[in-house]
């Protein structure tokens, strides 16, 4: 009984089950950043026009994500991926917060660049493509807030529709102020302040997105916790060379080394460890292995 393998039956990566609002939502949003991108010029707002930026920034996302979801469903055929492609969804995360920051960086920049400038701003446009932004927003949002608590490729994609809906607010606040005051300052302050809160945003989704790639132990388990219910089950004396990660969002793994108090029943306890990591943890994919209590050599590993 020297290696077992627990292998959960996966019902769909979580990306792949919201693959039609992604979509919806692509289209929705594809269509109304060609407008905005529009008016913004006509109007000289910088306030529409970073709002713009963040639409294409989500064009671009949701174009990822509906990508990676698809990449993530297809079969290997080079042998060369033992898990697949289901990390292509991580990296669609990745190039969100990159392109959340960039918007951010370039609205900021831009905003401090024209303190102190006079500009022309109209106001009009700027309300009008405001309010019918934030619709349009509002609409994906709700599509999209069922996967965003799933799947860390739809949370990406969820978050730039947050930091665009937040932008289409401060578009319709900025229009209001400069109609009413005549000051086109409250424009730049608008902007500015998008920048900086699209820029919170990115970085919470970055510190997520780089601990599924550094193999961190995933969100919400505790891995002492983990070792010590393996080394509760019965005919296990003890356990060592436990590692728990995220392949990608709703896909735990697990890998570990359980010392068999009675060799002879290792069938046994690999099936009361797998049924334990899947019911109690989360885990449907678990690779263990069975030894004897006189076994050595894995203390002799040097990392």
């Amino acid at each position: 009984m020297g290696t077992g393998h627990g292998h959960g039956h996966v019902q769909g990566h979580a990306g792949g089950r919201h693959r039609r609002r992604l979509a919806l939502s692509f289209v929705l949003i594809g269509a109304f950043f060609v407008v905005e991108l529009g008016y913004g010029l006509v109007s000289g707002s910088l306030a529409l026009l970073s709002d713009a930026g963040h639409m294409a920034a989500d064009v671009v996302t949701l174009g990822a994500a509906l990508v990676a979801t698809k990449i993530a469903t297809r079969p290997d055929t080079t042998g060369r991926r033992s898990y697949g492609s289901y990390r292509a969804e991580v990296f669609a995360s990745l190039l969100a917060v990159m392109l959340m920051l960039g918007v951010a960086v370039y609205v900021v920049v831009e905003a401090v660049g024209r303190i102190g400038q006079t500009a022309e701003v109209s106001s009009g446009p700027m309300l009008v493509v405001g309010a019918i932004g934030l619709l349009v927003n509002l609409v994906a949002l709700l599509l999209l807030r069922s996967g965003a608590g799933e799947s860390l490729n739809v949370r990406g994609a969820y978050l730039e529709v947050v930091a665009d809906t937040a932008g289409s607010v401060g578009v319709i606040i900025a229009g209001w102020l400069v109609a009413a005051t005549g000051q086109v300052l409250w424009d730049t302050v608008v902007a500015l302040a998008i920048g900086v809160f699209v820029a919170v945003r990115a970085l919470s989704l970055g510190r997520q997105v780089f601990a599924v790639l550094g193999q961190h132990v995933p969100e919400g388990m505790d891995a002492a916790a983990v070792a010590a219910d393996l080394a509760a089950i019965d005919g296990v004396r003890d356990v060592h060379d436990l590692h728990l990660w995220t392949l990608t969002s709703g896909m735990n793994v697990a890998t570990a080394h359980l010392v068999a108090t009675d060799f002879a029943d290792g069938h046994a306890v690999l099936d009361r460890a797998r049924h334990l990591l899947r019911t109690r943890h989360g885990v449907e994919h678990a690779t263990l292995q069975i030894e004897p209590a006189d076994h050595r050599g894995c203390d002799e590993l040097g990392w």
